[in-house]
């Protein structure tokens, strides 16, 4: 018996498990390959532009050819100079700087010479005619001197006189009025010394008494309310000799005493 006749005897048999290992296969594949396009894809950026300038080759330029060498030609004698004249102007020269000056010393002041003195004036002289206007003058202004102060002497001595006789007149005057009061008073029988009551009193010009009012006690009060009983009933007071004498306010002192 050969050998391919013995192989039909034994049946092929499949592997369990065959398919569902290929199509697991095929899968991992195609998840392996989505992620690396998906990958690729997004890492990838856009290409960038490049610019490119075409430039033509320059033209070839043949080299010129050099210079034929000329002919020698002899120099030409030198021309002379033209002249120039001068203008008739004379052109001014700057002005040189001036030196700086140098200051001098000051000399010193002159001293002041010594002035003289005047002579006092020299007494003119008078003629005796001069003089004797002058002691002529000088007499009659001490004459007039001498009556001046004796008019003012007998003014002084003429207003002594009319104040002492106007004193003697107001001392009368109130004499006669006390004279009057005095003789209507009633002194109390305890007195004792001889106190003084001054009383201020106001009379119209006919010697009618407004008021008596008290200025000063005596320091007893019956002998105070005597007088000033004694000055109202008294009313009207007694007339000084002259009118220029008449006082409205008087002021009276009374004493027992007196």
């Amino acid at each position: 018996m050969s050998t391919a006749q013995a192989l039909p005897l034994f049946d092929e048999r499949a592997e369990p498990g065959a398919a569902s290992s290929l199509v697991l296969a095929a899968l991992v594949h195609a998840l392996l390959l989505a992620v690396l396009f998906f990958g690729v894809r997004w890492q990838s950026r856009p290409p960038e532009a490049m610019v490119v300038e075409l430039w033509s080759a320059p033209p070839v330029v043949e080299a010129p050819a050099p210079p034929k060498p000329e002919p020698a030609i002899a120099p030409e004698p030198p021309k002379p100079e033209p002249v120039i004249e001068k203008p008739d102007i004379a052109i001014k020269e700057p002005p040189k700087p001036k030196p700086a000056p140098v200051a001098k010393p000051r000399p010193a002041p002159p001293k002041p010479k010594p002035v003289a003195k005047p002579e006092p004036p020299r007494p003119l002289l008078r003629d005796a005619e001069t003089k004797r206007r002058m002691q002529e003058e000088l007499a009659r202004e001490q004459s007039t001197l001498a009556l001046d102060r004796e008019r003012q002497q007998i003014r002084d001595q003429l207003a002594r006189e009319s104040a002492a006789a106007r004193n003697r007149g107001l001392a009368d005057y109130e004499a006669k009025i006390r004279a009057k009061v005095r003789g209507n008073v009633v002194l109390p029988p305890d007195i004792k010394g001889n106190p003084e009551a001054i009383f201020d009193v106001v009379q119209l010009p006919t010697g009618e008494v407004l008021k008596a009012d008290l200025r000063k006690s005596s320091g007893h009060r019956g002998y105070d309310e005597a007088v000033a009983r004694a000055i109202l009933k008294s009313s009207p007071l007694p007339k000084p000799d002259r009118p220029d004498l008449f006082a409205r306010n008087l002021e009276l002192k009374f004493r027992p005493q007196d």
